[in-house]
């Protein structure tokens, strides 16, 4: 029995949204899950970046074609230090980026000599370091540029040949090694090594 007045005689007891086919359903569906990649891939990208170490100038610590994360956003708020592992834009090539060890900050004197790394008259003891420089030289690091070498000394295109790096060439910090699988884990400090050295 209709209960609606007669003046609606064709009138259904509840009204319903028509609901979205089953393709406009997926297409939806996937158009949100896209956007939603997209957002964190650019978040993540803000932050973070990826990179394969490619070579052998940073052996020890890293071996060629690992992979690593680098932080992009700490610098933004701490200065880098002494024993930091940075990646960088090469300056003679911006296209390239490199990975090194921070030995030098500005204002600081590095004195490479009979196989022993001074900053600022401290001589440095470091268990990351392949081998001993078998050169020597004498810098004194400018404002806003920093002294870099790879572990691998004698086997690194780093400060050593090209000069200091400019602060302005800094991508970030090394911070997590994640590929291979036997290598996974966080790049250990090296803060110990720069102990007593001053300013």
């Amino acid at each position: 029995m209709n209960n609606y007045p007669s003046e609606f005689p064709n009138k259904a007891p509840y009204e319903t949204a028509e609901a979205p086919s089953g393709f406009r359903h997926f297409l939806l569906d996937v158009l949100e899950t896209v956007a939603i990649s997209l957002i964190l891939f650019l978040a993540i990208n803000a932050v973070s970046a990826r990179i394969r170490v490619d070579g052998h100038s940073m052996v020890p610590t890293f071996q060629d074609g690992e992979f690593v994360i680098v932080d992009k956003i700490s610098y933004r708020f701490n200065d880098p230090q002494r024993g930091d592992i940075v990646v960088f834009h090469y300056p003679r090539d911006p296209a390239q980026e490199y990975i090194k060890r921070i030995i030098g900050l500005p204002g600081d004197e590095v004195l490479i000599r009979g196989g022993v790394v001074y900053v600022n008259g401290i001589a440095l003891v470091e268990p990351y370091a392949f081998e001993a420089p078998r050169y020597e030289l004498q810098v004194y690091v400018p404002a806003g540029e920093y002294f870099v070498l790879g572990d691998n000394r004698n086997n690194s295109s780093d400060s050593h040949d090209w000069g200091t790096l400019p602060e302005e060439f800094l991508v970030g910090k090394a911070f997590f090694i994640y590929w291979p699988l036997n290598e996974v884990g966080i790049v250990q400090s090296a803060s110990a090594a720069y102990e007593g050295v001053t300013p």
